[in-house]
């Protein structure tokens, strides 16, 4: 007789690695830099593969409904060097930020997931940033899936600040006007996914996603005259899902 896994503890791990091509630093125009980024995943076996959007923060689900889940999350911000690049010269530089909070994420249908996260920064920046996903989910067959849908930044004047804001020592130095940049809506933009699941173990994506500037992010000097509110964001990722009994 086949055990039964979804009754005798048995839960499957998905782990993975993104790579990630983005801007150099926020606002910048045709910098880009390679990131990789750790997938994690654990879900009960036998329930189905959960949707991951490409820009969710690093959680894991504390409260299962079913539709709902809610737990902890974070997110880390990379630093921003001077020296990588001359359009940064005078202003000095911005410490790795790391951004630790809550995440809901709510499936309203199969096909439509919206999640939310909201995390308190230390390090580079001392604010909140808050990030707004809704995603539409669509099997093209069993082994193909795409998704796409609309996302928005918030952030903190603390959070906005070291990255956009011009104090009058950097303005000397840099010849960049001075600007004391406030937080609200930092972005608005979309994303897509296609995601290909070559057997039941192994996984291969895809996606793309833009991000327009908004608010004193988009009018801050740096962005308006060295670089640009537009950026664009790619990359590909794999993930390797196993059962195993849980030990607790």
């Amino acid at each position: 007789m086949a055990v039964d896994k979804n009754t005798t503890g048995y839960w499957t791990v998905q782990v993975g690695v993104d790579g990630w091509f983005l801007p150099r630093w926020q606002g910048s125009d045709g910098s880009y830099i390679f990131a990789p980024v750790p997938l994690l995943d654990v879900r009960k076996a036998g329930t189905p593969e959960r949707f991951h959007g490409p820009r969710d923060g690093f959680g894991f689900t504390l409260l299962d409904l079913g539709q709902f889940r809610a737990g902890p999350v974070a997110a880390i911000r990379l630093p921003r060097k001077e020296y990588k690049d001359t359009k940064l010269a005078g202003l000095g530089d911005v410490n790795t930020a790391y951004e630790f909070g809550i995440f809901a994420e709510y499936m309203w249908a199969p096909w439509l997931r919206t999640r939310a996260e909201v995390r308190q920064g230390t390090g580079g920046h001392h604010g909140v940033v808050a990030d707004l996903f809704a995603d539409v989910v669509a099997p093209v067959s069993r082994q193909l899936t795409l998704s796409a849908g609309p996302r928005v930044t918030l952030a903190t004047n603390s959070a906005t600040s070291p990255y956009f804001s011009i104090t009058p020592a950097q303005s000397l130095a840099s010849g960049l006007p001075v600007f004391d940049a406030k937080g609200g809506v930092r972005a608005v933009g979309a994303g897509a996914k296609a995601r290909y699941l070559w057997t039941q173990q192994i996984g291969t994506h895809v996606f793309v996603e833009y991000e327009r500037l908004t608010g004193d992010a988009k009018n801050s000097p740096l962005v308006a005259l060295r670089g640009s509110p537009d950026q664009w964001m790619f990359g590909a990722g794999v993930t390797y899902a196993f059962d195993m009994k849980a030990w607790w």
